[in-house]
């Protein structure tokens, strides 16, 4: 494949950007084969039914059940109850800005403090928001489900055994 050219051309002149590539290096030859002791061991694919643990139909009834479960409706409702609010509300906020950008021009244009006007200030604005609600929703999946989901994991691993 060319390269394009690395040294400026004298004043006046053309760059011949697709000449041909310098010479390579030369290539070390390719070691030899790692012995058979350090190769990567590739498991056994697993099949279905055999083995340790329940058989695939068992498994899909016990995640069935987990599903259906009053706890694990509990964490969803919890999760769907904080995370779509917010959402709607962060995109609202975000159509409200780029509205404002296309339907008020000079007011956006407006001055603030020194060089920064509205729209420099709405749009380090939506960075802060991000960083808010991220900062949120860690905050309410710590206090409000991830000990009820991990108590779920675990009764449901113990179920799988």
């Amino acid at each position: 494949m060319p390269q394009p050219q690395t040294r400026s051309p004298e004043p006046g002149g053309q760059v011949d950007w697709w000449a041909s590539a310098p010479a390579s290096p030369p290539v070390a030859p390719p070691l030899s084969a790692p012995p058979a002791s350090l190769e990567p061991l590739t498991p056994p694919a697993p099949q279905a039914g055999v083995g340790p643990g329940l058989s695939d139909d068992a498994s899909t009834e016990v995640y069935r059940s987990v599903q259906n479960s009053l706890a694990f409706q509990r964490i969803r409702h919890s999760y769907r109850s904080f995370v779509f609010p917010v959402s709607g509300v962060f995109l609202a906020w975000y159509l409200l800005y780029v509205a404002a950008q296309a339907a008020a021009p000079g007011l956006m244009r407006t001055p603030v403090a020194g060089p920064v006007n509205v729209a420099w200030l709405l749009g380090l604005l939506q960075f802060a928001t991000t960083f808010l609600l991220t900062w949120l929703y860690a905050r309410n999946a710590r206090t409000q489900r991830d000990r009820a989901a991990l108590s779920l994991r675990w009764d449901t691993q113990d179920q799988l055994r």
